[in-house]
């Protein structure tokens, strides 16, 4: 078996107000976890999802005020996408218009609708219309029937994509779902939603920059410890220089760079996000792993005070 698909994508904000604005309110995502970055206490790390932070329906953000910008290039994933109901779109392009988000006209990709927006640090998403059965947080501002469901696929531009899918297909499993010019789509599992790389091969373009806007990598999902540790083990006989596993209390993760640079991650579905507050009140106060909560005080001086839209 591959990986189970995407487990979330992480990316790098500047303001972490403008950040909870945007995609607790505008995008209607739920804020499922307010933690740090536990290599920096003093950077606030945001988890936003559906009502329980299902694992494929996550996106997190390293939240460093003032930080530089980002730039798109290759080695990088230079898009996330993220699934909504057929015919959402256009109730999506009149919600975007009535709250100033930038956005591009829509365009077919693989048979379905996609409509490219940016979020306020110039992070490119996108909207795709298809077919997809998780539920959507009912929570929210968005209506249901045009809520997120999810992650639905990245984009990840490499200068020269064969060692890439290499390793997707021949050490990682994926299948090769199709091909559209310089694009190059590949799924884990079952494919659909939530399972799907794209690699675009962007030899004449630039390097990426990390920064404000920018993703800081990908996390591929698998359901516990016992097959973390044989994908490990698996990885480190592929020749890649992977990660000791290390505890981020509500998953399990191992890093490595995949050959266009990419940074990868491979994530456990367990525990979830309710190991240290009750579902209904997630993400409501600021969580701290044991070997933190000794610096709280002055972790909480540190960070400027966020609130959820109402």
């Amino acid at each position: 078996m591959s990986v189970n698909g995407i487990h979330h994508v992480t990316a790098i904000a500047g303001d972490p107000q403008e950040n909870v604005d945007f995609y607790a309110g505008i995008l209607g995502l739920r804020l499922v976890k307010r933690t740090v970055n536990f290599d920096d206490p003093l950077t606030y790390h945001l988890y936003y999802g559906t009502e329980m932070g299902a694992p494929g329906t996550i996106l997190t953000f390293f939240a460093w005020p003032n930080a530089f910008a980002g730039r798109a290039g290759s080695g990088q994933v230079n898009a996330t996408a993220l699934s909504v109901p057929k015919g959402s779109l256009g109730w999506w392009r009149e919600r975007f218009e009535s709250l100033r988000v930038t956005y591009d006209l829509p365009v077919k990709r693989f048979g379905e609708e996609v409509l490219p927006f940016r979020d306020p640090d110039g992070m490119q998403l996108e909207l795709i219309a298809g077919d997809d059965g998780r539920p959507a947080w009912k929570g929210g501002p968005v209506p249901e029937e045009h809520a997120i469901r999810g992650v639905h696929s990245i984009s990840a531009h490499e200068e020269g994509y064969e060692m890439t899918a290499h390793l997707l297909t021949e050490t990682l499993l994926f299948t090769q779902a199709g091909q559209e010019g310089n694009r190059f789509r590949y799924q884990a599992g079952a494919g659909g939603a939530g399972s799907i790389i794209d690699v675009l091969c962007t030899p004449d373009g630039p390097r990426g920059r990390g920064g404000a806007g920018g993703v800081h990598h990908i996390a591929w999902r698998v359901p516990n410890d016992a097959d973390q540790l044989a994908w490990r083990k698996t990885l480190v006989s592929a020749a890649m220089n992977v990660s000791p596993v290390l505890d981020r209390q509500y998953f399990h993760s191992i890093y490595f760079r995949e050959p266009g640079g990419v940074l990868f991650e491979i994530a456990t579905d367990e525990p979830g996000f309710a190991t240290d507050e009750p579902k209904e009140s997630l993400g409501e106060s600021l969580k701290l792993p044991p070997w933190l909560e000794g610096a709280r005080e002055q972790i909480e001086a540190g960070l400027e005070p966020v609130t959820l839209p109402q």
